[in-house]
């Protein structure tokens, strides 16, 4: 039977970690076993959708339509783009100025390769095996390769992860659990001399902002608390110095993404994102709203958190002998699994409203995908026959199945559903948009959605030739009979240059509405309408460049200063 290793303490910290097993892990980091088990078991996850199709989970049209517009883009030759010109039908959103690009290049990029009805399971499939690799990579630490293997793929199926895949269909925030393990891994490495556990660390920030905005919050809150953990237990002020370190060489490598979505919040309705419902307040466990159906999906996800916390705090009672032997990997766990419970009850909600920007994660619960990797390692450890673990997993999905049957079934999309939304995309119909991401003043409940691209917003006559309509670019002619306004198809935004004649003219907003307004003299006008680069992409640009030649220069000098006393010898 597989069995836990333990071993001696290695320099200034004690990871518990035996030659054989360390020897055990290198050579099987990259086998095919484990990889293998890792993929059948996120393959396991998908069989439901042969007979059901895909599930239609609370953010899927969001996340779907962000891919095919990608799509659409980058064939007009706009490799980043920042303005969803389909959304709020037609009018649009500057969505990738505040979404992060990785979720929605990588559904683009599949979407160019394979058939779109597959496309959401295969980025499902990526997701989960990635998560489970990352976890075989920080088991491996403590495990043989067998029980490394078991704890990848139960993080790659875990309770919360499923909840994800059939009721949420969040996908970026499934593509972030795949850094969790990797963050705690890198923390335990962190009194290592040089500087490439600090770079590498802050590659796992800058990836989490790139990823999801909450999910990053709650790595950089983690990483709080993990580095304050650890830098008690080892008394070193260096955990503390390279984590603070890692944090602002993060921020910089993401700041042509982050610096911009700060920046212009300004711009939209940002407020919207925390508005009744999608507050903490409303989404602690088991709480009540006057929303029946935001009630039922939170009775759902509440049992499923309980469930989890139990069996992890039962799971880190039964590893203690193992704990007293790796004393600082079982008390980050424990910690971090008893603050990520903790903050998913309303006795926490003043902290929401007091900790920068904590109340942007939206959702407590949310705290299930920390709490996945406590989870799964102390289950691991602290379970060692295999019949006891399977019959521990086979308890949670009987937890999911009761929820399933008693609270709310998930939903699903056929193919056509799939092609339905292609075609309005392909035909330039376009789809909702996101309330938080309209441009201020704007009202998407308001427009007309069979409005022409260009009217005349007064009593003026005009003939009005549209020669281009682009995601970043629009260009028409209009012959006045008398000065006017001309009122596009198009809401208003900071980001767009308006140009009447070679002249650069302001813009206004149709009250009501939030349309572009365009002023113009009697006679020929030719219009042309910019998605300009405004100076916070311009500058977030460049610090991701000099963070990225600061990292490039960091890491040669160090490789050369490793390398010339060998070359010595």
């Amino acid at each position: 039977m597989a069995s836990a290793k333990s071993g001696r303490a290695v320099g200034s910290h004690a990871l518990g970690v035996s030659q054989k097993a360390l020897r055990d892990t290198s050579r099987s980091g990259l086998a095919w076993a484990p990889l293998f088990s890792i993929a059948a078991g996120a393959f396991a996850v998908e069989i439901p959708f042969f007979f059901r199709g895909i599930p239609s989970g609370h953010d899927v049209e969001f996340h779907l339509y962000s891919w095919l517009e990608v799509l659409s883009q980058w064939k007009h030759g706009i490799v980043y783009p920042r303005w969803a010109a389909l959304a709020h039908f037609g009018y649009g959103e500057p969505r990738f100025v505040f979404y992060p690009p990785a979720s929605w290049t990588l559904g683009a990029a599949l979407s160019a390769i394979f058939p779109w009805p597959l496309v959401p399971s295969i980025y499902i499939w990526i997701v989960l095996m990635a998560a489970g690799v990352s976890m075989f990579a920080l088991a491996g630490r403590w495990l043989d390769r067998h029980d490394a293997t078991f704890a990848a793929v139960l993080y790659a199926v875990n309770p919360y992860h499923l909840v994800i895949v059939y009721w949420r269909s969040a996908f970026a925030e499934l593509l972030a659990s795949s850094l969790l393990p990797m963050l705690l891994l890198l923390l335990l490495r962190i009194d290592e001399k040089g500087r490439r556990v600090t770079i590498y660390l802050a590659l796992v920030l800058g990836c989490a902002w790139l990823i999801n905005a909450p999910a990053a919050l709650m790595i950089h809150y983690s990483l709080a608390l993990l580095m304050a953990v650890i830098a008690w237990q080892r008394r070193s002020p260096r955990v503390l110095l390279v984590g603070t370190a890692a944090v602002f060489l993060g921020a910089a490598l993401a700041a042509f993404y982050l610096l911009p979505a700060v920046y212009e919040q300004r711009w939209v309705n940002i407020a919207q994102a925390v508005s009744a419902g999608s507050r903490p307040l409303d989404n602690f466990l088991f709480v009540h709203t006057t929303d029946a159906e935001h009630d039922t999906f939170n009775r759902l996800i509440s049992w499923v958190a309980v469930a989890e916390i139990l069996l992890t705090f039962a799971a880190a009672w039964a590893a203690r002998s193992w704990g007293s032997r790796n004393r600082h990997p079982w008390y980050a766990l424990v910690v971090w699994a008893a603050a990520c419970a903790v903050f998913m009850l309303p006795i926490t909600n003043p902290l929401w409203n007091i900790l920068p920007k904590l109340r942007f994660m939206q959702f407590p619960w949310r705290w299930l995908l920390c709490l996945s990797v406590p989870f799964t390692l102390l289950l691991t450890l602290g379970i060692r026959r295999w019949a006891s673990r399977v019959a521990v997993y086979l308890a949670m999905l009987c937890v999911l199945a009761f929820v399933w049957q008693h609270f709310q079934p998930p939903w699903w999309d056929t193919t056509a559903d799939l092609r339905e939304m292609q075609d309005y995309v392909a035909t330039g119909e376009g789809y909702e948009g996101t309330d938080e991401y309209a441009p201020a003043g704007a009202d998407p409940t308001a427009i007309r959605r069979e409005a022409r691209s260009v009217t005349v917003n007064g009593p003026a006559h005009a003939a009005i030739r549209v020669s281009q309509w682009s995601p970043e670019q629009k260009i028409f002619t209009a012959d006045m009979s008398t000065p006017d306004n001309l009122a596009l198809h198009l809401f208003n935004y900071p980001g767009w240059r308006v140009e009447v004649n070679g002249r650069q003219v302001q813009a206004s907003k149709r009250e009501g509405t939030g349309q572009m307004l365009v002023p113009v003299e009697a006679g020929a006008n030719r219009v042309q309408i910019t998605l300009i680069r405004t100076w916070d992409r311009t500058a977030g640009a460049w610090i991701s460049a000099l963070a990225l030649l600061l990292m490039f220069v960091s890491t040669r000098y160090e490789v050369e200063l490793t390398w010339i006393p060998n070359r010595a010898k």
